[in-house]
């Protein structure tokens, strides 16, 4: 089984963001960046699947992203998976088509059975990428994946649903995208991390084409005001249902 499993370099969330003078973009001053959670559990997926499959087979880390992304592709290389690929560009378009595009471009001529990315990034929180490139490669495309079962050459997987949950068949190859709960990423341990060093990483430019979708300003939200302790007694309640009323409007 041919695996391809498309990771995205996030900013890490624990920290205070700035937005640059331009209103553009994040300012990467000072922030450090990882493998986004959603596709380290799509990379699990892949691992898991190769392995049930007597680890016959190939896991392929693809990335689209600046130079320094390889430090992400070597993670999931010391995670266990086989080769990397870096679609290399000097930075990630808010235009999800045409990230899509980039991606199955490099794709569509590797023979792989299974696609696998995370439901969602982080930073963007689009959700759009995975659907985009199955749509242009014509394949079968499930969404937020939970449970997973792969026999030959079709696949059996339930899906998150509003209160409720849905179970798919469908043919390979296919993409799909991973939701929390299908697995816990599996820590890169020395052996892997020495070996990480070693295997394949192909680094090519990204063929973008022309963004048609653009980011005309980003804001942070505004501070929150602080909060005031009208009293410690029931003679305190008449007035909090009034700023709950007048100020806050949730009543």
């Amino acid at each position: 089984m041919k695996i391809a499993v498309c990771i995205k370099r996030v900013p890490v969330m624990e920290v205070k963001f700035a937005i640059t003078a331009d209103g553009r973009r994040v300012d990467e001053t000072g922030l450090k960046y990882d493998v986004n959670d959603f596709d380290l559990w799509a990379i699990e997926a892949g691992l898991q699947l190769k392995e049930k499959n007597g680890n016959v087979g190939e896991v392929v880390a693809v990335c689209l992203g600046p130079d320094a992304a390889q430090e992400q592709i070597r993670k999931a290389l010391a995670m266990g998976a086989d080769r990397g690929v870096l679609l290399k560009a000097d930075a990630i378009p808010a235009d999800g088509l045409a990230v899509a595009r980039a991606l199955a471009a490099e794709l569509k001529d590797g023979g792989y059975d299974l696609i696998l990315m995370g439901r969602i990034a982080i930073d963007s929180m689009n959700q759009m990428t995975g659907p985009m490139v199955a749509e242009l490669l014509d394949v079968a495309c499930v969404t937020n994946v939970f449970r997973l079962e792969i026999t030959g050459s079709t696949g059996r997987a339930e899906r998150a649903l509003e209160g409720a949950s849905e179970v798919v068949e469908f043919p390979l190859p296919a993409v799909l995208t991973i939701d929390d709960g299908l697995n816990k990423e599996r820590l890169p341990s020395l052996k892997g991390i020495m070996a990480a060093k070693k295997k394949p990483l192909d680094i090519k430019p990204a063929p973008l084409g022309d963004a048609r979708v653009t980011i005309a300003r980003m804001s942070l939200p505004p501070e929150r005001a602080a909060g005031r302790i009208l009293g410690d007694s029931s003679a305190a309640v008449p007035e909090l249902v009034r700023l709950l009323q007048t100020e806050a409007k949730v009543l």
